[in-house]
């Protein structure tokens, strides 16, 4: 604490603040899982017409991650975070407007727009890391604004209890709340925010110490597609693959609960509220246990793959909740499972600020979250046609496949990036 006090802790407000937008940013994209059963009786969706609705927010993401990843290297993370939280503010308010008639396709319309602009969030959330913290604090920090992924996870069931009734009335509100939050963000953004080394707020003391274990770097772009010939950025890219297993349990964990143990919508909550903590507890313990081990003396790609490895062995009993028959087995497993994914993500968006320098940062997190847009998307398709076709026996492969991808995925990931060696400001390995 003395060490905090003495060096300054602007950077701790700067992280406050990507909590603040990552955890509207998840309130928003789960409100439609919360009420996915109750849209599907009120607008006669089946299970493909909901993945159909699924895959054009992740067809958006995966495209906006492409686009929005370069356009805040290039605009800068201020501006960059601005424009992306205005757009998925939009249109997720718009979800409100649609109409039985055309339900389809204005939830698909509106969802289209929100996986647009929320394809920004993380990219420029993980470059901001790299601005304002350390090698050594990195995963510590992403794991925290990580974990604002799970409270807006928890908050969006409570919400939608409280708003909405059984027969969906009121179903519109929740979609509206996040207009005044995304305000309040911009606002406060704005008044905050400006890089370190120019920031008035900042201490000398605090600046040196975020600077401690990084290279000066000069002010030339990098074109976006200098970082595709790099085996690091298909390393991360494989990584995040996963992602298609975190949707899963967004997306689909309201309706597996409803399907399997008639959970209903004021049911929901708990359930939701003890995957989503526990999920928060892995993010937070997921990035502060690899920077306890890089202080311990362990070098970064040690320290990161030994943590990897346990996250992906916490996660195999996932495979075993399809064939249970108690409500709450089912639930802990998922929520040990979404643990084990959090404090995964935490440490695989390290790995990028690890070995590229901090103006290519969102670039490769944006091409690796088009990457997992696309697993998701592969993942919603397939789900759906089983559901309609085989019925609830699609969820038995759903949680094999979520439980066993991640040791098989961590392998390749060692086999594309061996040494996890920094790149300079010109992408050129760091000579030892």
């Amino acid at each position: 604490m003395n060490e905090t006090k003495k060096i300054g802790n602007y950077r701790y407000r700067i992280l406050a603040l990507l909590m603040f937008a990552t955890t509207i940013n998840y309130f928003d994209r789960s409100i439609i899982g919360v009420l996915a059963p109750t849209l599907e009786k009120l607008f006669g969706w089946s299970n493909n017409d909901y993945a159909n609705i699924m895959i054009s927010f992740k067809v958006a993401y995966a495209i906006g991650m492409l686009s929005m990843g370069g356009l805040i290297d290039r605009l800068g993370t201020k501006k960059g975070y601005t424009l992306s939280i205005a757009i998925w503010s939009v249109f997720g308010m718009m979800h409100a407007l649609v109409r039985p008639g055309f339900s389809v396709i204005g939830f698909a319309a509106a969802r289209f727009g929100l996986g647009f602009g929320e394809s920004g969030n993380f990219p420029a959330a993980i470059k901001t890391t790299a601005e304002w913290f350390p090698k050594k604090d990195r995963a510590y920090a992403t794991g925290l604004f990580n974990a604002a992924t799970s409270i807006g996870a928890i908050a969006a069931p409570f919400v939608v209890a409280w708003i909405v009734e059984e027969d969906g009335t009121n179903w519109q509100i929740p979609f509206l709340i996040t207009g005044a939050l995304s305000a309040l963000w911009v606002f406060l953004w704005f008044r905050m925010y400006k890089k370190p080394e120019v920031h008035p707020k900042v201490s000398k003391e605090e600046l040196d110490y975020i600077q401690s274990d990084s290279e000066a770097e000069n002010e030339e772009k990098l074109p976006w597609k200098s970082v595709l010939d790099k085996r690091q950025t298909w390393a991360f890219a494989l990584a995040k693959v996963t992602d298609a297993v975190w949707w899963f349990y967004l997306f689909w964990g309201a309706k597996f609960l409803a399907d399997t143990f008639q959970v209903d919508i004021h049911n929901i909550a708990l359930p939701f509220f003890v995957i989503y903590i526990l999920a928060d507890g892995g993010s937070i313990l997921g990035g502060y246990l690899s920077g306890a081990f890089i202080k311990k003396g362990w070098a970064i790609n040690k320290a990161r793959k030994v943590t990897l490895l346990i996250c992906a062995l916490i996660i195999l009993p996932v495979c075993f909740v399809a064939v249970t028959e108690n409500k709450w087995v089912a639930i802990i497993l998922i929520g040990i499972a979404a643990a084990g994914h959090q404090a995964w993500s935490a440490n695989i968006f390290t790995l990028v600020s690890d070995v590229f320098p901090k103006k290519a940062t969102a670039s490769v997190v944006g091409i690796g979250g088009m990457v997992g847009a696309v697993a998701g998307i592969l993942a919603d398709k397939a789900l759906g046609s089983v559901l309609d076709t085989a019925g609830n026996s699609g969820y038995f492969w759903a949680f094999t496949i979520a439980g066993s991808c991640y040791l098989i995925i961590l392998g390749l990931v060692h086999l594309l990036m061996p040494k996890m060696t920094p790149l300079d400001e010109n992408l050129n390995p760091v000579k030892e």
